[in-house]
């Protein structure tokens, strides 16, 4: 399968080197809603959706919080939409939403994909759209799926992947894209892996947002350290699924290559690694 890796969303804060760990904390800081568009057998696949163009439009209803302290760029060419017609597709091929989660940043581009399926965990639908489980205060933003979309639930289990357990997300018709839970960012907070050629590629969301949080030992800018806590809904099961991503990069590096949603250096070397593998 051939996947094309997309920044939906620029956000620019503040305080470079306590975000992304390089430069001057009087810099702005650049963090990316990174997306994949996967080639199926069943067409188009996107693995999250990033800022979409409703939010664009209308940027208080991502929250005006929010938007102040992430500071989008709110760019309509970044546009999950935009981007797969800029790639000579259209909209309607994609027939198919993998949400590792449903925050305002991973699900804005649902409604620019209304005719396609949306794939997420059980538990991340019922807190975040039917609210059968209560979700913290103003975490998600309903607006993103007023249009009624398509729904695909996934729960625990599935087949053993590198000592996960993976659910296939498209069934028998495309075996080489899994559901990972991984909660802890989210109660349903899940990865996406796709495998292309012979190695695997796990969308791992924001189970982790910095790359030096998978290595040995772990490291972290201070800001968005605070950030990542503060997000989280059950910290213990974030650190512990973040170990086990640590220990499957350390013992299974050759084969699986783990990115992460927000990191810059993560999106960075995969458009390096897909340009020379196109090359």
């Amino acid at each position: 399968m051939r996947i094309h890796h997309l920044n939906t969303g620029t956000m620019c804060p503040i305080g470079r080197r306590l975000v992304n760990g390089t430069g001057s904390i009087f810099q702005r800081a650049r963090m990316v809603c990174h997306c994949l568009l996967v080639e199926t057998n069943d067409g188009l696949a996107l693995v999250d959706t990033g800022i979409g163009l409703d939010d664009i439009k209308n940027p208080p209803r991502l929250g005006r919080k929010w938007v102040r302290q992430t500071t989008p760029r709110l760019d309509p060419a970044e546009t999950a939409i935009q981007q797969v017609k800029s790639l000579g597709y259209s909209p309607g091929d994609v027939r198919h939403l993998l949400l590792t989660h449903l925050d305002r940043d991973h699900a804005g581009g649902v409604p620019d994909f209304p005719k396609a399926k949306v794939h997420v965990h059980r538990s991340e639908y019922e807190m975040a759209v039917s609210q059968k489980i209560p979700a913290p205060k103003g975490r998600y933003i309903t607006d993103q799926w007023q249009h009624g979309p398509d729904w695909a639930f996934y729960g625990e289990g599935g087949e053993d992947w590198f000592g996960f357990k993976g659910v296939r997300a498209l069934g028998n018709s495309e075996p080489d894209i899994l559901m990972i839970p991984l909660p802890g960012h989210t109660l349903g907070h899940c990865g996406i892996a796709v495998r292309s050629r012979d190695k695997w590629l796990l969308h791992a969301g924001d189970s982790y947002f910095f790359h030096g949080q998978l290595q040995t030992p772990p490291r972290m800018p201070l800001v968005l350290g605070m950030f990542q806590r503060k997000a989280d809904m059950d910290r213990a099961t974030r650190i512990a699924n973040q170990d086990r991503l640590r220990t499957l990069k350390a013992t299974h590096g050759d084969a699986v290559t783990i990115v992460n949603s927000h990191d810059p250096v993560d999106y960075e070397n995969c458009r390096c690694g897909s340009r020379h593998a196109d090359g």
